[in-house]
């Protein structure tokens, strides 16, 4: 099986122009005979990089509301067009895909990881569990509806936001299910990627792909509103998509500043020889003593009876 992370600049607060590049991506894994592709975190349509630079918990500030409600307008809603298009993409492309997004649900974003099956369709949205720190500030915070793995291919495949992929109980969750790719998705970082990638292999003797997006000042569109500001402030975004083996060893390893498709060739009858020797949801747990208990439903704001 073939797996490969998009490693791709982000047109920020632009869902055409990001659904437009989200096709083209797919279409060159279709060349390149991949069977399944990650998009970075939010890629589509934009990771909020202005919040942290800009006294973005100041309350009640004229600006930042401005700016809160072009991220809103930008974002997308699961049974919108681009996601209609690129659903149609995948199915017609037959190439299984992971896409970061930005979320609309009324007045609040989600930093929503999708899972886009050819057969299947939309089989997944997770909602990033906690956002981290000034991303509270923008995102709602999700459920475990989304924390699912899925036949893709000869794998079966799960996926987290970032940061998240440091919280061990989601991990797990997705370790029980018989998770053999682990898909990672990030604003794009080489230091991010470095590490963890390679501990998640390691930890579940599973594939580890990361997925990261490239970014810089110059993406940032005229008009939005705190645009001179961040002028100076600004972090590139590196990428640092990377490919790890379940010997924990780099394939590929963190790619940095390129945009381009990051291909590697993934064997099942590796990950089982690996677990030989640990299985952390099977031979090598302990059932009897620890109890993890996953509540998957979907959390609504109310429920109604008529």
């Amino acid at each position: 099986m073939r797996i490969a992370a998009a490693q791709a600049r982000c047109p920020w607060l632009d869902p055409a122009q990001g659904t437009a590049k989200v096709l083209d991506f797919l279409q060159q894994a279709a060349a390149a005979e991949v069977d399944l592709i990650a998009f970075p975190e939010t890629f589509l349509s934009g990771y909020p990089f202005w919040v942290k630079h800009t006294d973005g918990a100041k309350f009640n500030d004229p600006q930042q509301k401005q700016a809160y409600a072009a991220y809103l307008e930008a974002a997308v809603e699961l049974d919108g067009r681009p996601l209609r298009l690129i659903t149609e993409a995948v199915r017609d492309l037959g190439v299984f895909a992971y896409l970061g997004i930005t979320e609309r649900v009324g007045g609040t974003v989600y930093c929503t990881l999708l899972a886009i099956s050819p057969q299947a369709g939309l089989v997944s949205a997770h909602r990033k569990l906690m956002p981290t720190h000034e991303e509270r500030l923008v995102w709602g915070s999700g459920d475990g509806h989304g924390l699912r793995v899925h036949q893709a291919g000869d794998l079966r495949v799960g996926g987290l936001n970032c940061w998240e992929n440091w919280m061990p109980l989601a991990r797990h969750a997705l370790y029980a299910q018989g998770e053999e790719l682990h898909v990672s998705v990030w604003p794009g970082s080489t230091r991010a990627t470095t590490d963890i990638t390679r501990f998640i292999a390691s930890e579940g003797r599973v594939y580890s792909l990361a997925a990261g997006g490239l970014f810089s000042y110059a993406d940032i569109p005229a008009g939005f509103p705190f645009r001179d500001e961040l002028a100076e402030r600004v972090s590139s975004c590196d990428g640092g998509s990377a490919i790890a083996g379940p010997d924990g060893q780099w394939i590929v390893p963190p790619v940095s500043g390129e945009e381009r498709l990051v291909i590697a060739d993934a064997d099942p009858a590796v990950v089982h020889g690996e677990r030989q020797n640990f299985d952390p949801v099977g031979h090598y747990s302990r059932s009897d003593i620890f109890c993890v208990e996953i509540d998957r439903r979907r959390l609504a704001p109310a429920s109604f009876t008529s």
